[in-house]
């Protein structure tokens, strides 16, 4: 798959379909609703109906009797956008390093609104979750860990995110902001989490459970990682207060504040303005596209593709908080 709008997958729905039902189906279809897959055959055409249009890539289930296609039990399920627009998008939004926001998504593929194309990003974003492998930094890895502060304190928001009108404008400080917490594994994947308050409770909870016992914990000094000594097979800190970077022994920070330069410049320069209900869809966004940083971009398409099944998403549900402005 390369970035070609003129490849078949992109321009045709039943190429797409062909493509999809290939790698979520390689050992042939199986039913979605009961998980048979050897009584299962393709509906066929009746003689009578056979000069009419009839919908192709639909199967029946002999055990369970019921009909179905590749995109059933899928994020791609009940959508009336046709097939090869879903690959597209999801090819863009993968390889796109600081993302694609939904009014590019809506001129590139041709949509016709704007809410489409946004609820289409947020279904793929729902793909892009992957399940938890195991702790961070097992076998003595390098783990990173560090907490931003994201939006504006003139933010068009009023509501944060327990509820309480955001402070008035001109207020300094993190007040205004949203918080994050992440860790990054050296050479590894990156976790990131939305918290109401990136205060040490939360924080200590955050890194004990995502970071292995045995991994080196390198953090800034501040006192949210006072607790952990002796907890790691090392933890290390800079005081970036004194304009510390690096310290002997390859100790910094460095790996996840480049991550949050990437997060901070897509979610500034190409989302603009992200409702905080919404912020940790597209944190797993960020997350998914640097954990795979080292693939190419049809591998990491891949490996969102492999996501798609076993999750549905309506509007009202990823919209169950107020619409967005400009996602």
């Amino acid at each position: 798959m390369s970035l070609d709008l003129t490849a078949p997958i992109f321009q045709d729905a039943d190429k797409a379909r062909e493509f999809l039902e290939a790698n979520r189906w390689p050992n042939g279809a199986f039913c979605p609703h009961c998980g048979e897959a050897e009584n299962v055959t393709a509906v066929q055409a009746k003689a009578k109906e056979a000069k009419a249009k009839t919908r192709k890539g639909l199967y029946q289930c002999n055990s369970c009797r019921q009909q179905f296609s590749v995109t059933v039990g899928t994020v791609f399920e009940r959508s009336h956008v046709p097939l090869n627009k879903w690959l597209l998008a999801t090819f863009l939004l993968t390889s796109s390093k600081k993302g694609m926001s939904a009014h590019q998504l809506m001129r590139t593929l041709g949509l016709g609104s704007y809410r489409t194309a946004w609820f289409m990003a947020h279904r793929i974003r729902e793909a892009m979750i992957e399940g938890e492998t195991g702790p961070l930094g097992s076998g003595g890895g390098t783990v990173e860990a560090d907490e931003t502060y994201f939006g504006s304190k003139e933010h068009k928001s009023t509501v944060r995110h327990d509820g309480k009108p955001y402070n008035k404008r001109g207020a300094r400080g993190v007040a205004n902001k949203r918080a994050v917490v992440s860790l990054v594994e050296r050479g590894g994947k990156v976790r990131s989490f939305h918290v109401k308050s990136a205060d040490a409770e939360t924080v200590r909870a955050i890194v004990r459970e995502n970071v292995a016992n045995d991994a080196h914990l390198r953090t800034d000094e501040s006192a949210l990682y006072n607790s952990f000594k002796g907890r790691f097979a090392s933890h290390e800190t800079v005081r970036h207060s004194s304009k510390q970077y690096v310290r002997p022994g390859n100790i910094h920070t460095n790996t996840i504040e480049g991550y949050f330069s990437i997060f901070k410049r897509g979610m500034t320069g190409i989302y603009q303005h992200c409702g905080e209900q919404h912020l940790q869809r597209y944190l797993t966004e960020f997350d998914f596209r640097y954990s795979h940083r080292s693939v190419s971009d049809t591998e990491r398409t891949a490996l969102a593709l492999k996501g798609i099944e076993g999750k549905r998403l309506t509007y009202r549900r990823v919209n169950r908080q107020g619409a967005e402005a400009n996602a």
